[in-house]
């Protein structure tokens, strides 16, 4: 039997040690929201024989509580933890305004690393020191996230380019993170988010999130995306400086632009229809057109340009769709879009959605699954948040006139990423308010229909000028 070397015990002590702490940290946020609703309890009591307050008060404090304090810690811990903080905190739309703004802090800035350290990586991923790499090199991050942050850098040649540098140590992190996964349904759950079959996203998650630590996957995720929309009207993607990337160092194109914050802050209606027409664009058009799509579509991903145009940022967690899914997935929506209801409960046995021998009324089935595509059943709709919560209430209600339903349904494992997209994207509408004629611009990526708005027409000029 192979004798432990001195260092190779003190790695997995180490490690060891990694675990603990980070294991006792979720431990401790479980901890706290028990006792926390252990306290709430008790003030319930006190506060409803006094009348001070009401019930649906004090429900409201502790999930404020609560979601401060998973941002918190999530921030904190970067790796997956953070980035699983991130993916659910721009969908958490029946949570109330101040918890969603405790869990929006996931979506920008993570504590950064000390500019030290982000130079020692980027010299051992390219042989020099950023100083004498780049003309200029901005030593304080202009953006940290859950694996990596980004310094803002001018080329030899001029150019001016984001940097994306790697924290040393993530991936121990993650994989200290991936290796427990019942912690991980436990943050889920302690999110209290209704909305989400928590423990199928987070295998999904588990399976993919291991490809975001090379950022020559990302590299090469974001020249596809760029090669594919290059010259188009509205939709951008940077282009990557090739010769820069590695495995945890990643150097694109500089995107100047609002972010998203500040955009829905102070855009005039005007620009934020266009946004909201462009982000669902290129969504359709990448699952549609090219089937593959941006698995992670957070606030933080885009960039609002003065011309009308949307930057999109981020390709670490692309889906691929194989020829097997699409066959399974796109004959599924015809009859949901046609109102065929015992067409879409027989695709959806086939696609794995429910077991042949559900035993359940299409009229049933109909009225539970119809209500995410509301959008796409009339001639024009307006997101909003209050329809994302509704929707996202009548889906999760386990015990509502849907519960049969509901105890059938199934998830197929590879459509959890492609759930994200439509859920996220649903969200960032519903933000913006968005009316449009949604059910046509749908047809003209799924059909081959004309353009059906003044945006379509420009994009149309523009695939015909590029197969000229």
């Amino acid at each position: 039997m192979p004798q432990l070397s001195s260092a190779g015990l003190h790695r997995g002590v180490s490690q060891l040690r990694l675990r603990a702490s980070r294991s006792a940290r979720l431990w401790l946020l479980g901890a706290r929201r028990a006792l926390g609703y252990v306290a709430l309890r008790a003030r319930h009591a006190r506060a409803l024989r006094s009348g001070a307050v009401s019930r649906a008060e004090l429900d409201q404090r502790f999930v404020v509580r609560t979601a401060e304090d998973v941002a918190r810690e999530l921030g904190q811990m970067k790796g997956v933890m953070m980035k699983a903080g991130q993916l659910v905190s721009f969908i958490a739309e029946t949570l109330p305004e101040d918890a969603r703004a405790a869990l929006a802090t996931l979506q920008a800035d993570a504590p950064p690393m000390a500019p030290e350290l982000a130079e020692q990586v980027v010299e051992e991923e390219l042989g020099a020191r950023p100083r004498r790499l780049f003309r200029r090199w901005e030593a304080e991050p202009i953006a940290a996230a859950s694996i990596g942050q980004v310094h803002r850098a001018v080329l030899r040649d001029g150019r001016t380019v984001a940097v994306k540098v790697q924290y040393p140590g993530v991936g121990k992190a993650i994989g200290a993170d991936l290796a427990n996964a019942e912690l991980l349904y436990g943050v889920f759950s302690a999110l209290a988010l209704k909305g989400l079959d928590t423990k199928a996203l987070v295998d999904e998650l588990r399976a993919r999130f291991g490809d975001e630590l090379d950022y020559r996957k990302e590299a090469a995720n974001q020249q596809l995306f760029h090669d594919l929309f290059a010259g188009h009207p509205v939709i951008s993607v940077p282009a990557v400086v090739a010769g820069l990337c590695t495995e945890r160092v990643l150097v694109t194109e500089w995107a100047e632009g609002e972010t998203w914050a500040s955009f829905q802050a102070t855009a005039s209606p005007a620009a934020r229809a266009t946004a909201a027409e462009a982000i669902f664009r290129f969504a359709q058009a990448c699952v549609y057109r090219h089937g593959t799509f941006n698995g992670d579509p957070h606030p933080g991903n885009y960039r609002f340009q003065p011309d009308g145009r949307v930057t999109f940022l981020d390709f670490g967690l692309v889906k691929r769709f194989t020829a097997s899914e699409t066959a399974k997935l796109w004959p599924l929506v015809d009859p949901l879009l046609a109102g065929d209801r015992a067409g879409t409960v027989a695709r959806m046995v086939d696609a794995g959605f429910l077991p042949a021998d559900h035993g359940l009324d299409p009229e049933e089935v109909w009225a539970y699954v119809s209500a995410p595509y509301q959008p796409y059943l009339v001639e024009e709709f307006t997101f909003t948040r209050g329809y994302l919560a509704e929707v996202l209430g009548t889906l999760t209600d386990v015990r509502g006139p849907s519960r049969r339903v509901v105890e059938k349904l199934n998830l197929p494992p590879s459509f959890v990423i492609l759930d994200r997209l439509v859920w996220g994207v649903s969200a960032l509408l519903g933000q913006l308010e968005a009316r449009n004629r949604w059910r046509a611009i749908l047809a003209e990526y799924r059909d081959g229909s004309p353009p059906a708005t003044e945006l379509g027409h420009r994009e149309a000029a523009w695939r015909a000028a590029r197969e000229a």
